[in-house]
């Protein structure tokens, strides 16, 4: 059961952040709909790499598309774009 607080339970902020565990974020109300998140940093961590994750498999699912449709580019040109790009 997730815990609901309203917002203004932060004056008593230690006891909000009582209630927060890693799998058991509280959310915050405000005018009775929920607003914001108070999550343990392990769980934000977690997120963060499952965000980035999620833009890197869309990115690489794009390139995939692109070869597909447009035509693969050989390693060499890769390689060689690279170097003038990047200086190598």
């Amino acid at each position: 059961m997730p815990t609901i607080k309203p917002i203004s339970d932060l004056r008593n902020y230690g006891e909000v952040l009582r209630d927060v565990a890693v799998g058991a974020p509280v959310f915050l109300t405000k005018n009775g709909h929920g607003r914001y998140a108070v999550l343990d940093i392990d769980e934000y961590k977690e997120y963060e790499k499952m965000t980035a994750w999620r833009r890197l498999k869309a990115e690489l699912d794009n390139g995939r598309l692109s070869g597909e449709e447009k035509g693969w580019i050989s390693a060499d040109d890769v390689r060689a774009h690279l170097e003038r790009r990047y200086g190598g």
